[in-house]
């Protein structure tokens, strides 16, 4: 079994899904902003964790994802199941190594692949929810990184998946508009 940064994104997204979806459905961008994730790479996610029928959407003003079923019925193995495939989870068969090599340890790697599927299985998002409120964490909150002065803000912002840092408009001292153009034409032409 290989778990990749998706499995761990996606059980993190979830995490945040069911803390706050009590006030109603719960926007990706707000997810992406508290987590700091990119909106593409957060609806990657949520169109694999929808076909497993774990979230589920609604669309229009007011619009966002709740879970698909209770929070006590989601585990973590479906989490990683529905993002990562079926197939991933098996793992990748060494190529070089003979037959005679795979036969040796294919019932080890089988059977601790189990036994880790059993234990994720026994993981519930209800769980990982409680351990968060009982962390203090603060559900009200929106990520606001405008008032934060440089050096705080370079350590939140991540790059690859994550977020994307606000560009900076360039300031320019050109008209703004046809009417200003013509003014500014105007007052060049008496110089």
């Amino acid at each position: 079994m290989r778990l990749s940064a998706k499995s761990r994104f996606a059980v993190a997204a979830m995490i945040d899904l069911a803390l706050r979806e009590a006030t109603g459905p719960v926007p990706l961008n707000s997810i992406g902003q508290r987590l700091q994730i990119s909106l593409s790479y957060l609806e990657q996610l949520f169109s694999k964790l929808r076909r497993a029928n774990l979230v589920e959407s609604t669309r229009g003003p007011g619009g966002g994802y709740t879970l698909g079923r209770s929070a006590q019925r989601i585990s973590v193995a479906d989490i990683i199941r529905a993002v990562e495939g079926t197939q991933e989870l098996m793992g990748e068969e060494v190529a070089d190594a003979g037959e005679a090599g795979l036969q040796l340890t294919r019932d080890l790697w089988s059977g601790l692949n189990s036994r880790m599927m059993d234990h994720m299985e026994g993981i519930k998002l209800h769980q990982l929810c409680e351990e968060q409120r009982a962390k203090g964490v603060d559900l009200g909150a929106e990520p606001d990184h405008g008032g934060q002065p440089s050096a705080t803000r370079s350590t939140q912002t991540r790059r690859g998946i994550f977020a994307p840092r606000p560009v900076e408009r360039p300031r320019t001292t050109a008209p703004n508009s046809v009417f200003a153009l013509g003014a500014a034409l105007a007052a060049a032409s008496k110089s």
